[in-house]
């Protein structure tokens, strides 16, 4: 029996989560949330759903609805996971999973409680590439630096310098260059190395209340990662890992586009990446219908104490910059 699906979000991130399952036989997209019956209705049409909520409540008790994908804004996650949760729903909901350590830890417990699948949508851990990188660190010899750089220009940047604030750049939603562009770089880090002995961050800070770009050092006991990121400027610099024995450098760090490997003495260079689908969300969704099917409760790379580190760091940074949220 396919995975019946329902979802709650109708933006363009949806649309490219239903993109990625329709290639996948293991789901049949069942329902759609959205606060208003005409959007609902609309999305559906789109995308195939035979059933439409404008209640969260009456989703959470469909008999029609196995699993549900969360791409709501991120001050939302923690609250409407534990619904689904509690009512035997699996979830996979969008990166950041949660505002915040505090919340993911009551989302991670009650998962566990209720016997459901419960996973963070970090695409990059589930790239075929983040493999071959993870599989490849120890031809690098012992661990010394990296750079992880993902600099994306907001779309609705030009209206907040206009006087229009979007939901993009609005600390009640937990937003900001941090949590949105922020976390692609110390996922993946979290996921390779664990956590770090030390955090120290930088950010930039907007008038509205959320950081428009900033940095982050993590250190470790014989390396230290650097992190940029940005919603206000753009970067076509590579990422890099560097080792005692050699170094990888990584085209777009946030979808892992392609891996170079450097000898110590850069007399040779390897690709090492490999070819992956034109839709990078497809392997993360292949995990979540894997987890279920074969009842496991969690991912080995998009695990909970990965992204339970992964929101702790992300606390300490924004205790640092000085990044509030409502929710805390």
């Amino acid at each position: 029996m396919p995975i019946r699906l329902g979802t709650i979000g109708t933006n363009f991130i949806t649309e490219r989560f239903l993109d990625a399952i329709s290639k996948i036989a293991d789901y049949e997209l069942s329902a759609i949330y959205s606060r208003t019956n005409d959007r609902a209705e609309q999305f559906a049409q789109a995308h195939g759903a035979k059933h439409t909520y404008t209640s969260l409540d009456d989703l959470a008790t469909s008999d029609y609805v196995d699993a549900v994908y969360i791409a709501s804004p991120t001050s939302f996650h923690a609250e409407q996971t534990e619904l689904m949760l509690k009512h035997g729903k699996h979830v996979i909901v969008e990166k950041p999973a949660a505002s915040s350590y505090k919340e993911w830890e009551s989302m991670s417990e009650l998962a566990h409680a209720n016997q459901v699948v419960l996973m963070e949508a970090m695409k990059t851990t589930q790239l075929p590439n983040f493999s071959i990188l993870k599989q490849s660190l120890n031809k690098l010899g012992p661990i010394r630096s990296g750079f992880a750089n993902y600099c994306q220009y907001s779309s609705r940047y030009d209206a907040f310098k206009n006087g229009q604030v979007l939901n993009a750049f609005k600390p009640e939603y937990s937003n900001g260059s941090l949590m949105d562009i922020g976390v692609y770089g110390i996922y993946p880090v979290i996921a390779l190395f664990g956590r770090p002995d030390e955090v120290k961050a930088q950010g930039h800070m907007l008038e509205s209340g959320v950081d428009g770009a900033g940095s982050l050092l993590l250190k470790y006991k014989e390396s230290q990662i650097i992190i940029n990121h940005s919603k206000i400027t753009n970067s076509k610099l590579p990422s890099e890992i560097q080792g005692e024995h050699g170094n990888v450098v990584i085209e777009n760090w946030n979808d892992f586009h392609t891996l170079t490997l450097y000898d110590r003495n850069q007399a040779t260079q390897t690709t090492i990446s490999t070819d992956k689908h034109n839709n990078p969300m497809y392997y993360e969704a292949v995990e979540f219908a894997s987890l279920i099917k074969e009842q496991k409760l969690e991912s080995v790379d998009n695990s909970h104490k990965n992204t339970a580190i992964t929101l702790q760091v992300l606390d300490e940074a924004r205790r640092q910059i000085g990044l509030v949220f409502p929710n805390d």
